[in-house]
């Protein structure tokens, strides 16, 4: 798997207020500053003059998208994923190249980049200059989550773009990662144990690649035993979608009946307290204490994971993030201005 200066700064040094729209009501929500405490402002391009329009167009582009193809949502979640929680949301994950975050093996199956691109290409017919790569991913995760069924959660903007991207900034753990591993990694990222809990619940629209959870059905822990954690009637469907040995490596939904319409909903939540969850990391929430009560809340209620997945992807859209004079505005997402070739 997408930030300002003080001549700008309206908000309050450590949280803002904003209203969290959760369905056709409105309801309020504290939303705090993303962890890096970094002030961006919402509606920025708007209140600048410099962009008037683009959060309605970037949501038309993406509705218009997402019409045709639903798995656009997990796409751009995992991009944003990528690029935020390697070295900050600078939309690095973007630029192609030898040696770049986006042509690692470790970023082998993310896609939306087109989608982003197409987006850029039109705001840089109208709005030349104006709006960085980074914002748009964050704008277009929004709207395609929210396309899903998640509230349509405000988004601060003013994020600028990286200058470089680097394959060796890659640390994301492995999908066998334990829960107490990836907690300690979201940690890593000044981010605490509701983000982790409460992201991992984007799981609910995705698939997983076989390999990822292999050793739970057939060797975990070196045994030659699966999981004993895992229900046996799951472990029996698995086993026949992931068979012993096969050279390919398919993927299997994390929520059946949920992840193939690409819903957004807490069933993620449900599968972890009926051990049915597909990693390691997702069925041991269920083991800590933070973690199980986090789990059982959203599992008993829709309405708390709405609230809790918009703060936490703000948070994470935070994450060391580049304003005022550092960064760039990209022409092209695809290439610093430095390195564009139409340039």
């Amino acid at each position: 798997m997408e930030k300002f200066s003080g001549f700008l700064v309206i908000l309050l040094p450590f949280m803002i207020f904003a209203a969290v729209s959760l369905n056709a009501g409105c309801t309020n929500a504290a939303v705090f500053l993303p962890p890096e405490d970094k002030p961006l402002v919402r509606h920025y391009y708007k209140k600048l003059n410099t962009c008037a329009n683009v959060e309605p167009f970037v949501r038309h582009q993406v509705k218009l998208y997402w019409d045709k193809d639903k798995t656009i949502t997990a796409k751009l979640l995992k991009l944003l994923y990528a690029d935020c929680m390697v070295n900050g949301c600078d939309a690095s994950i973007l630029l192609t190249g030898p040696n770049t975050e986006r042509n690692s093996s470790k970023n082998a199956n993310l896609g939306g980049y087109l989608l982003i691109d197409k987006i850029k290409t039109v705001l840089e017919a109208y709005c030349p200059g104006a709006v960085s790569c980074v914002d748009i991913l964050n704008l277009a995760v929004r709207d395609a989550v929210h396309n899903a069924g998640a509230p349509s959660y405000p988004v601060f903007l003013g994020r600028r773009d990286g200058v470089e991207s680097n394959a060796a900034w890659i640390d994301y753990p492995s999908p066998n990662m334990s829960w107490e591993e990836g907690l300690a990694y979201f940690e890593s990222k000044n981010l605490d144990v509701q983000d982790f809990v409460t992201l991992l619940g984007g799981h609910t629209m995705g698939q997983a690649h076989c390999s990822s959870f292999y050793d739970r059905l057939y060797n975990f822990k070196g045994t030659g035993q699966p999981d004993p954690s895992m229900k046996r009637s799951v472990l029996v469907t698995l086993r026949s979608q992931c068979p012993k040995n096969k050279q390919t490596d398919p993927t299997v939904y994390f929520t059946p009946g949920y992840g193939s319409n690409y819903t957004f909903s807490n069933a993620f939540y449900t599968k972890v307290v009926a051990h049915e969850s597909l990693l390691r990391v997702d069925q041991q929430l269920s083991y800590g204490g933070d973690t199980n009560e986090l789990v059982n809340e959203y599992a008993q209620s829709f309405e708390q994971f709405r609230r809790g997945f918009a703060l936490s992807i703000s948070r994470m859209g935070g994450l060391k993030v580049l304003t005022g004079k550092n960064g760039e505005i990209r022409k092209d997402c695809k290439f610093t201005n430095k390195n564009n070739p139409n340039i």
